[in-house]
This record gives C-alpha cells, structure tokens and sequence, in this order.
C-alpha cells in the first residue's frame, strides 16, 4: 500500500481551508466559554494543536444517596453563573480504584474542538463509549491527536466522550433489580449523554444531526444494542463499532447472575445481612461510599467470571436477543463500520489450566447449558459441544493466536484451541451476522463496513505481556487514538494506525470512508449480499478480502443464536 504524509505533527498548523474557522482574538486574547442556560462554561486551550477542550461537564445528577441505582437524572442546569470545566471528571467507582481516584459523582462529558470556530460553524461530531467489560473504564481519553487529524486533513470535527456507571452500581443484576426497574442503568447513562450532546453539542460548533457512536468492547456492545431500536435514529447517523455487537456478551436475562449480586452485597458491610434477601437496595443506598467500595472489590475477588455485570434483557432498552431483534426487523437503519480484531479470544481465556477436551467440553457445557429461548429436543447440548470440538481441532496451529503455527507460548496447547472458540463466539460471528443481516434485507437500507484488524501492538504492554495474545482485543483502539502501545517495530505500523484514522474521519464527515482526502489508501466497499468483503488492516497490507475466513466454524455458531445465547 502507497502511503503519503500520514506521519505530519499533529499540528500546530492548520490547511488553508480551516482558517476561516479561526478567531485569532479568542485562540491568543481569551479562553474558551459557552453559555448554557444562564451558566457561563468555561474551557481551555490547547494552543500547540489550536483545539479547545472543555472536560468534566455534568449531564445527569450525581447518582449518589436516593440516586444510587437508580436511572440517571437528566442534568443540563447549572447553580453556578461560571461553570469551570478545563479538566476530566473522576471516572466512576470501580475495582482497584480508591476514592482518591474515582467518584460516584461521575456522569460527565468531555469535548475537543478545533480552536476558535465561528458561530456559525457546525461540525460533525464524534461521540466514543469506552470499553472495560462493563467494570473498569474511563471517558479520560486524549482524543487531540485524532481530532488535530481530522483538521490536518480538512474535516474538522468535534469529539465527546463520557463517562458510564460501572460494575454492580451501573449493571445491577438479579431479582431485586428486574423489579425495581434498576437494570442496565449504564446504558441509561449513554442515553443521557446523548440527548444532553443532541441539545448542547451546537452551542460547542457541532451538528447535532450529524453525530456518528463509536465504541470499543462494551462500549460497542452498549452502542450496538441502541442500534436495536428505530428511535435511536433520532439522535445518531453513523456508527463505528470495534469488536463488540449486540450479541458479543452472552444475552441472558436479570436472574442468571443473582449470585454475583448477592456477593456484592454480602461484601458491603453495611448491607451483608441483606444478601440473598431481595431486599438490598434501600440498605445500599443509605450505605456510605466506602462500603460502597469495599462491596466492588469483594464481589470481584468472589467472582470467577470474567466479566460479571453485563447488560440484561430488561424488556424496554434491551427487549429482546439481537438474533430475535433482527429477525422482527427491529434495527435503526443507521450506516456503521463494524470490525474485529484477528486475535479477540486470548485475552479472556485463563491461561493457568491444562485445557484439555474434557475441559473445554465442560467450559461450553458450562457456559451453553441454559439456553435463552427454546431449543428443539434434538439439539443436545452434548452433539452440540462434540460439534465444537470437531470444528476447532486439537491442532495449536489452528488456534489463536492465529498464524502462529505449533507455538503454545508456554501454556497448554489447548489454550489457543478454545481462545479461537471464544473470539469466534463472541465477537467475529456477531459482527458477521449483523453485516449479512443488513445486506440481506431488502428493506433495511444500511450500508455497512467490516474490517478484520491485523496490526499488533507491542509485545510486552501490561496487562497483556506476551505473544501469546497476538493481535488481541483492544488493539484498533491503540492505533485510534495515538496510544504509547502502538508497535513502532513493526514496518508500516504508524502507518496503518493513520489509515484506519482516515478511514473513519471521511466516515464520520461523509458517512463513506472513501473521500480521497489524508493518505492514500484502497477504495473499502460496501459489505453487500453479493460481495461480502472486509478490509484487512495489516501493516504494509491493506486489501479487501472475502469475508468467509472460518467460515464453517462460523455459520454453525450463527445457526444456533438460542444455544449462543445470542
């Protein structure tokens, strides 16, 4: 691939066509302010890339005391006639978090901006929902050198993220929770941010009608399950989803993980004796924080599974499996660009055992034993495993990390067997199956873009140190925003990182990421019923290829959405 300039300083200057924007008087003389209401915001330059940021902006109420698992309150006044807000709000409670880096007063928002725009300007506008699997994560991202990008090559934009509530406070499970309508009060989080960025983001230079979602891990599964309803079209254009669909996280509904809530709340010690009562939630919310706290780690250190407070079916946000959604027609017609990672699977698989097939037979049986809806007493869930087991060999050369021959990295060479297992089942199949649905459907609409991402990053970045996580989960969002983790050994690797940015910028701007503005790159198609292709992403290699890679593997998980639970 023929690259061209992607390596210019994310500025201090700006192309001739965004002068215009500029005000010379507010960019040297003032500081940045927006008036909302009777409340005067105030943010801050950042004079070496000509952008203004204005950070930590409530939207909703503190979710504290009587608001403590509940869904959040709408906030877009002010007591204050000056609003400072020229730093990141704390991230929500989390594990390994104390209080002195974490707030429950933690529903906020964060926006970039080129430096001095008009009044009249409106930008398109780029809205991020992080990922951390639902318990860890943060809207304390620098999207300077992404939003710097989109001014270097002419289509400026304005950047949101924000902040979601996490683990048992934003994801509450179980009984108690169903009934006292407390369930994935994360995604009423996202929600509120939206409708706050749809009143608000013109007063900051951007187009509320041109606002494009994008999200990584649980962030793109939040998104993805918005994109379930018509409604959604309302506030959003565009999205951009990095390994995450609607499906990717086991749908189950709020009484699979009453035990994981009844650990949460036999670890807060305020409330212990309410565990297992259905009866927690007004103990909790008289609970002081640091109870609070101590209930998050304690639960985590109970809790084996991976990632415990996933969204729920709750009948409203999230009605139904996106398999049954999709099947009703039931899906916003929004364009979106949808990918995965080469390698998604390592990072979830505990690399202590000795996986062998019995124990991979009994970690599916485990996980597929409870099926959502009902299945016909043919499909036993034995055949089904043996099934599995037939289609990804006891061969590590077919594993993942993929490509890497008979290498077991020093862990059993079961390991890359089920790690392809899980990357297939969670992610690469549901972003397959949502594509081909929308090509497939005649009344759909949507145009779509998949991309398989193949570009490492380094190789001994904590948490995931080692080779034997290959192209893992997370990376595309390394290369998105500039990240320190970006593999600078690998030929052609700043480069790719560039060329996926230019991508979704001409997205984003134009709902087609083929402008012919930033770097050179190949013309990415339009995922259709007759051309199924996806853009690999490799360093020196970016090509369209067929998307039937596992195609067997694949098509036998995606006939069988109630066994995945998707």
């Amino acid at each position: 691939m023929e690259v061209k300039g992607q390596l210019e300083d994310a500025m201090p200057h700006l192309l001739p066509c965004l002068l215009s924007l500029l005000s010379a008087s507010s960019v040297v003389l003032g500081v940045p302010e927006v008036k909302i209401g009777s409340t005067t915001v105030i943010g801050k330059n950042i004079p070496s890339l000509q952008q203004e940021f204005f950070g930590g902006i409530p939207f909703a109420e503190p979710p504290v005391g009587p608001l403590r698992l509940k869904p959040p309150v709408f906030k877009d006044t002010y007591d204050q006639k000056i609003l400072n807000v020229t730093q990141f709000g704390f991230p929500c409670v989390q594990q390994d978090l104390g209080l002195d880096q974490s707030s429950e007063d933690c529903l906020t928002l964060n926006i970039y901006r080129p430096a001095g725009i008009s009044s009249h300007v409106s930008l398109p506008v780029f809205f991020w929902t992080y990922g951390g699997g639902f318990y860890l994560g943060t809207g304390e991202i620098d999207a300077s050198a992404l939003v710097a990008r989109s001014m270097q090559r002419g289509t400026p934009i304005v950047y949101v993220s924000f902040n979601y509530r996490l683990g048992p406070l934003g994801w509450p499970q179980g009984k108690e929770a169903e009934e006292k309508g407390a369930l994935n009060l994360g995604l009423k989080d996202e929600l509120a941010a939206l409708e706050w960025v749809h009143k608000h983001i013109g007063k900051f230079g951007g187009d509320p009608s041109k606002v494009t979602v994008g999200g990584s891990s649980a962030g793109a599964i939040m998104t993805a399950i918005l994109f379930m309803h018509p409604s959604t079209e309302r506030l959003v254009r565009a999205g951009i989803f990095q390994s995450g669909s609607a499906g990717s996280a086991q749908v189950h509904n709020a009484s699979f993980r009453q035990d994981n809530w009844d650990k949460f709340v036999g670890s807060v010690p305020a409330c212990a004796n309410r565990s297992g009562t259905d009866n927690s939630f007004d103990c909790l919310r008289h609970a002081n924080i640091t109870d609070i706290v101590q209930g998050v780690n304690g639960a985590r250190a109970k809790i084996i599974e991976f990632s415990p407070w996933d969204p729920v079916l709750d009948g409203a946000l999230f009605p139904a499996a996106p398999s049954v959604m999709r099947k009703l027609g039931r899906f916003a017609r929004i364009p979106f660009i949808a990918g995965t990672n080469l390698d998604e699977g390592p990072v979830f698989i505990d690399p202590t055992p000795n996986y062998t097939s019995d124990q991979i037979r009994a970690n599916l049986v485990a996980n597929l034993s409870t099926p959502l809806l009902e299945t016909t007493e043919k499909q036993k869930f034995d055949d089904i495993n043996n099934k599995m087991l037939e289609l990804y060999p006891e061969d590590p050369a077919l594993g993942s990390p993929f490509g890497t021959g008979n290498d077991t990295f020093g862990v059993s060479p079961g390991f890359k067997r089920i790690a392809a297992m899980t990357g297939d089942m969670g992610f690469t199949s549901q972003r397959r199956t949502w594509q081909q649905t929308m090509a497939n459907n005649p009344f759909s609409g949507v145009k779509s873009y998949g991309y398989l991402w193949k570009t490492a990053t380094v190789l001994d970045a904590p948490p995931f140190a080692g080779p034997r996580f290959g192209v893992r989960h997370g990376s595309d969002t390394e290369y998105l925003y500039n990240n320190s983790l970006v593999d600078t050994v690998t030929p052609g690797a700043l480069e790719a990182g560039v060329t996926l940015v230019d991508y979704y910028l001409s997205f984003i701007d134009s709902l087609d990421p083929n402008d012919g503005k930033g770097v050179q790159r190949p013309k990415w198609s339009v995922y259709s019923k007759h051309e199924q292709m996806v853009m690999q992403m490799e360093a020196q290699n970016f090509t369209q290829i067929p998307d039937t890679f596992r195609k067997e593997q694949i098509d036998f998980i995606n006939s069988l959405p109630d066994v995945f639970h998707h």
